[in-house]
């Protein structure tokens, strides 16, 4: 059994409520959907206290154009890669807040603009393999998340 890391976020009220995490200890021991996505079939799992949930994601970075050594270029593009790895962890827990505007003017679109953010705290996430070819550090990294380790 491989040893898995600790997840510890900061739960909103509003996460309890959408059901995300379940305490019913009635329901059967499959994976049930948050949503289903257009074609019906299961997007996001709900955690359920006698399951456990592994998210595996691949990060990338780029080494800087201009470095020391080969060693510093190296390191700056895997530094980037597992910040990446990170973020993509944290869209897939929390989700990603999107916000845009548009301008339009005469009934034609000027100006169009989106942000997109998220907020959460990753902890204890394994790198399960790195690779570094021409200048792209890519990092897989994963992470367990069972709901003892969540709530406590």
């Amino acid at each position: 059994m491989r040893l898995s890391a600790a997840l510890a976020l900061l739960l909103s009220v509003s996460a309890l409520q959408a059901g995300i995490f379940s305490t019913d200890e009635s329901s059967d021991q499959k994976v049930k959907c948050v949503y289903s996505g257009t074609d019906g079939n299961c997007v996001e799992p709900i955690l359920k206290a006698e399951n456990e949930l592994v998210i595996t994601v691949t990060g990338q970075g780029v080494a800087p154009s201009v470095t020391a050594s080969p060693a510093q270029a190296y390191a700056l593009a895997k530094r980037a890669a597992m910040v990446d790895g990170y973020r993509l962890i944290a869209e897939r827990v929390k989700g990603v807040q999107v916000e845009g505007q548009d301008t339009i003017k005469n009934m034609m679109l000027q100006q169009s603009s989106t942000k997109t953010s998220v907020e959460a705290i990753v902890r204890g996430a394994n790198i399960m393999n790195t690779t570094f070819k021409e200048g792209l550090c890519e990092v897989e990294m994963e992470i367990a998340l069972s709901y003892s380790r969540v709530l406590h």
